[in-house]
């Protein structure tokens, strides 16, 4: 990445991390997003339970998502954690790192195309965007929402209208998806029917609430949910307002219901 941060990151941040080094107790990983920044997972911090090899769940170069425990700014130390970030913690922070690496494809494409050097690009709108946004994919995504133009971009006009156009052909903005199977049986003689009603309303209910919801059949007793939003946090939130409510309709049709959400 061309762009890196400046400093250190907060306590409690995700950061994205290449494993650089694995010791019988600890491994060190370069945080990919900030300059010369390197920190340390103990194998505490790994996995829950018993760790009998660190190489069963890491390897040098893999990357990795780590929480941001304690910084030590004055001997320049950083601990990390791989065990505390959640799967749409993971997924969420992966995307964004993904999408960010394609904005910056898509900003090295845009300064070749004008004829100026990436380095020129980012003192005239990039550094000024990213301070003020966080990232080039969050500037992108606030500019295809609002198609506004930032008061301190503005001596940068005729590159910035090239650059959103360049955005809109290019960038598309992208949904997150979350699935889960669920099981419901009855034993009741009108089961089959109490079933049906359980879903209609369970389907009733995420069009009630506007939700990108689609539930399919796969074979008695189990069905397929999947749930489109904006981000994994507001998805897996969704399903989680589905779940509750449909194993609550089908308790009060007598039915049995299990579910499993699918990573």
């Amino acid at each position: 990445m061309f762009y890196k941060k400046k400093g250190f990151p907060e306590e409690d941040n995700l950061v994205i991390c290449t494993v650089t080094k694995i010791l019988p107790h600890s491994i060190f990983a370069k945080l990919n997003e900030y300059n010369d920044l390197e920190g340390l997972i103990h194998i505490s911090e790994i996995s829950p339970g018993r760790i009998r090899n660190i190489r069963d769940f890491v390897r040098e170069g893999k990357i990795i998502v780590c929480k941001v425990l304690r910084i030590d700014k004055n001997k320049g130390h950083i601990d990390l954690s791989l065990r505390r970030v959640s799967r749409a913690q993971r997924k969420e922070k992966e995307e964004g790192y993904k999408q960010e690496q394609k904005s910056e494809k898509l900003i090295e494409l845009f300064a070749k195309e004008e004829k100026i050097s990436l380095e020129e690009f980012y003192n005239k709108i990039g550094y000024s965007v990213t301070e003020e946004y966080g990232s080039i994919y969050n500037f992108f995504d606030s500019v295809l929402k609002n198609e506004s133009m930032p008061d301190n971009l503005k001596s940068e006009k005729k590159l910035f209208e090239k650059l959103i156009k360049k955005v809109k052909e290019k960038i598309k903005l992208p949904e997150r998806e979350v699935n889960a199977i669920l099981t419901m049986s009855s034993t009741e003689a009108s089961g089959i029917g109490k079933i049906k009603d359980s879903l209609n309303k369970t389907i009733e209910f995420a069009k009630k609430n506007k939700y990108n919801f689609k539930l399919t059949y796969i074979s008695a007793p189990k069905y397929s949910l999947k749930v489109t939003a904006p981000d994994y946090k507001s998805a897996e939130k969704i399903l989680k307002e589905i779940s509750e409510f449909t194993v609550k309709i089908a308790k009060s049709n007598g039915c049995h219901t299990e579910w499993q959400e699918k990573s």
